[in-house]
């Protein structure tokens, strides 16, 4: 730990807010060198210094980037938002949220994080960054995801959610809050919700946006829920005036039928990327041409638009700065339920149960993918050569008896909202909005009001 200046004292007994000022003399987690951020003079940035391993058995820790709003006495105290992937920095979205939805962040303080393994240290894999990126169905090569394991060595087991929520405890002590509003968007959702779960009396309200249950199911590694809501998607989008002269998901079905398994999953990886482009799936002007045109003229034989597509849109190369895909499959790796069980399953066993879990799978299963799509794509075909490590815990529980805000796009298919009412499952105070024609993302990305007045009227009460 950096030595702390009386000035950095003053900040820290600040960050208590209404919940009491904590003791300089305190023992306990601090957020050190306290400084204006350099990307936005509304935050104030500081460093969380955590252990490597919480279990305390291997030595080492991690600093931890945090951005603090200045309104250190903000009448509802401390809001935790949780970027995504994972593999998300938290700390450069502080700006855009505050932005977005300044009424909320009138009365919360926004507290945002760089999550182990992100940001400044951000876990560098290179061939996997410049294979996948930030996609979840690009699958890597074997040689991509072996070398990025090997340079993590023996530290490749701490980068799971469970390890994320206890930082994400010490933040909270440090930032003296006896309660916090938790706010998680996509993978961030996942781990609000994990935390809720480790944490229930230190939770005032939970905000899962964009979500990921909270209990993993092989199932969630197939993607099978977002392969089936593809057709829903589609056939919403064509519903709209003027009506379409074509059934997309028919187009695409054949399509997919008509091309191999590899073509079949990049097929997938462009359709999920291209709601960030247009939700609407119908706009000429967004990438040239519009998905389903591009899937109705391939069908006809004319690839040029689907190529385009395919080309213009394929994943990989995002910046280490912006996105760490070592981390993201670091902890996925960990967290997730796979065909073949978990982190722990040994190597020689999971190749056999696969090739099982696509014969067992129907088409119905999949539609209008195929089951070789799914056994194809980048969750399974990242964490298939990862090495054995112990898998993260995986709570099939409740969420605790706290308002719980459910909020997602209908056209999202990063997250389909088929998984936000089956989380809903579990929130004994769970309210689920479905914002219209919003893809993925509502608090940063949606195109009108709808999601963030339903948290401004959520966080309101």
């Amino acid at each position: 730990m950096r030595s702390k200046t009386l000035a950095l004292a003053v900040i820290l007994a600040c960050t208590a807010g209404l919940a009491g000022p904590a003791s300089a003399s305190t023992a306990g987690p601090r957020l050190e060198d306290a400084r204006p951020c350099a990307h936005d003079a509304r935050f104030t940035c500081s460093t969380l210094t955590v252990p490597l391993d919480h279990r305390g058995r291997t030595p080492g820790t991690l600093d931890l980037q945090v951005a603090t709003a200045n309104n250190a006495t903000a009448a509802k105290g401390v809001l935790l938002f949780l970027t995504g992937g994972p593999g998300q920095p938290g700390v450069p979205f502080g700006t855009k949220l505050l932005d977005r939805m300044p009424a909320v962040f009138a009365d919360h303080r926004l507290v945002m994080i760089d999550q182990r393994g992100t940001g400044a240290n951000a876990l560098d894999c290179p061939d996997l960054q410049a294979q996948v990126g930030s996609s979840d169905i690009e699958p890597p090569t074997r040689e991509a995801v072996t070398r990025c394991a090997a340079s993590l060595g023996d530290k490749a087991g701490f980068y799971g959610t469970d390890a994320t929520v206890a930082d994400l405890d010490l933040l909270r002590r440090a930032l003296g809050a006896r309660k916090m509003v938790v706010d998680g968007v996509s993978y961030g959702s996942f781990t609000a919700a994990r935390y809720a779960i480790a944490h229930p009396g230190n939770v005032s309200k939970l905000i899962l946006d964009s979500v990921l249950p909270h209990h993993a199911t092989a199932d969630q590694s197939l993607y099978l829920e977002a392969m089936k809501a593809t057709a829903r998607v589609l056939r919403d989008a064509c519903a709209k005036p003027p009506a379409c002269d074509s059934d997309p998901a028919e187009d695409l079905a054949w399509l997919v039928r008509n091309r191999d398994a590899a073509a079949g999953v990049a097929l997938f990886d462009m359709i999920v990327t291209y709601e960030f482009a247009d939700p609407s799936y119908r706009d000429p002007s967004a990438m040239g041409t519009d998905l389903i045109t591009a899937l109705r003229t391939a069908r006809g034989g004319n690839t040029t638009k689907l190529d385009s597509l395919l080309r213009d849109l394929a994943s990989g190369g995002d910046s280490l700065t912006s996105f760490s895909s070592g981390l993201h499959a670091a902890t996925l790796c960990a967290d997730m339920r796979f065909p073949w069980g978990d982190a722990g399953t040994p190597g020689f066993a999971r190749e056999p149960l696969l090739q099982l879990t696509e014969k067992r799978l129907t088409a119905r299963d999949t539609w209008p993918f195929s089951p070789a799509v799914a056994t194809g794509i980048g969750f399974v075909r990242t964490c298939l050569p990862w090495p054995v490590v112990p898998p993260n815990s995986n709570p099939g529980g409740r969420l605790p008896d706290v308002p719980v805000l459910l909020l997602n796009g209908d056209h999202d298919l990063s997250t389909p909202m088929e998984w936000a009412y089956e989380e809903a499952k579990a929130a004994p105070r769970g309210e689920v909005v479905i914002v219209e024609g919003a893809a993925h993302s509502i608090q940063n990305r949606e195109p009108g009001e709808a999601g963030r007045k339903a948290v401004a009227e959520f966080l309101a009460r």
